[in-house]
């Protein structure tokens, strides 16, 4: 099997705007979420943004590929390269704002100014991103609810696996922060009212984050000839479904179960030699309580974990392209990031409540989205 390696990222959060910012930022126990009220018809809410207002899709994107591909060291065009950018919302923002216009300024507006609802279709920004680079391969824009990132990435890695390409640029870009998006999770009951506080006793619910994390991702032999620096090796991933409730996961973890033993399997690991898991850790009542008992069902050893979505927020579709960028930042500092916003933590687990120092070889990404979306991918330095 041809061996797959990061050898760039690019990332932008409410942490910081580079990799290095958002890094030392978690690192130091900081937490990008204010309160907000980006739209007047809407309450102020504790949110992730990256500036005082929501993000564009398209910008984002341009921001975190030019990211990467400087970080790897490569200058465009990259025409043999893949392309695997996905997106939870992908431009919904738009949509909503198109909408708007239509109903409110239709009758004094020709169509034409409203622009070309074709630059808006889901699979778009990836496209877009391949103009960017200038490459004329494959071309994959996967949305996977909360585990698009996740997804993404092993996407990319089995292009490269299967010698499709040597080279793939691969992650996930969220924008989610639209009137319908915070009313919708509003009526779910499922947004808090000050914070994110994952797997804490008294936690409220998810905060919605802006951000995005893609990564080069090449085959190791080309890295080796480029003299590459590397982040560290994808060496397997699992992915199921629960096929049980559109937003509920299945009670007993059983699909979840499934996905982890699929990428430990696939890795060649045991559950021992896993040293940290980066965990989902919405912070929401049902996530962090199926999430805890499918770890402590599997690692019943013990073993180190964090959520960093008390920093970032829930980035939807790239929370889990986050989290592995932080992974593998964990790899490179040999430092566990801690679980910010934990005070008082409801399940008997290791989590790690202040960054600190470990020996650390394979790690565990873990993303579950709504429709029973199950990602797990293993990492090693």
């Amino acid at each position: 099997m041809v061996k797959v390696v990061v050898t760039g990222i690019g990332l932008i959060s409410a942490l910081g705007g580079s990799l290095e910012d958002s890094w030392r930022n978690l690192i130091a126990g900081k937490s990008g979420i204010v309160l907000h009220q980006p739209f007047p018809e809407l309450k102020p809410l504790p949110l992730g943004l990256i500036a005082q207002q929501p993000s564009e899709l398209t910008m984002l994107t341009q921001m975190v590929v030019a990211s990467a591909l400087q970080d790897a060291g490569l200058v465009p065009p990259l025409a043999d390269c893949a392309v695997v950018i996905g997106s939870s919302r992908s431009y919904q923002g738009s949509w909503e704002k198109l909408a708007r216009q239509m109903y409110t300024e239709a009758e004094n507006l020709p169509l034409s100014s409203f622009g070309n609802w074709l630059d808006t279709l889901p699979h778009i920004n990836a496209i877009a991103a391949a103009r960017q680079i200038g490459a004329s391969g494959i071309v994959l824009a996967p949305m996977a609810a909360c585990a698009t990132g996740i997804w993404s990435i092993a996407q990319a890695a089995l292009l490269i696996q299967s010698g499709q390409c040597q080279q793939a640029i691969a992650g996930a870009v969220e924008a989610p922060i639209t009137p319908l998006t915070l009313a919708g999770f509003q009526q779910m009951g499922a947004l808090a009212k000050t914070g994110a506080y994952p797997f804490d006793l008294h936690r409220e619910g998810l905060v919605l984050g802006e951000g995005a994390a893609v990564f080069v991702l090449e085959s190791a032999e080309l890295a080796k000839q480029r003299q590459a620096k590397v982040y560290g090796e994808i060496l397997g991933f699992g992915l199921t479904n629960d096929a049980y409730h559109s937003n509920s996961p299945e009670p007993e973890g059983k699909s979840a179960i499934a996905a982890i033993k699929q990428c430990l399997e696939r890795s060649c690991l045991t559950p021992s030699d896993i040293d940290y898991i980066h965990a989902h850790g919405t912070a929401t009542q049902l996530n962090d309580q199926i999430e805890s008992m499918v770890i402590q069902r599997l690692f019943p050893q013990g073993v180190a974990l964090s959520s960093t979505k008390g920093s970032t927020g829930h980035t939807l579709g790239a929370s889990g392209a986050l989290g592995v960028a932080f992974s593998l930042m964990a790899l490179k500092h040999q430092t566990l990031p801690p679980c910010i916003g934990l005070q008082e933590p409801e399940f008997d687990l290791d989590i790690v409540t202040a960054a600190r120092l470990s020996k650390i070889r394979q790690v565990l990404c873990l993303s579950f989205g709504f429709g029973g979306q199950n990602a797990a991918i293993a990492l090693a330095s």
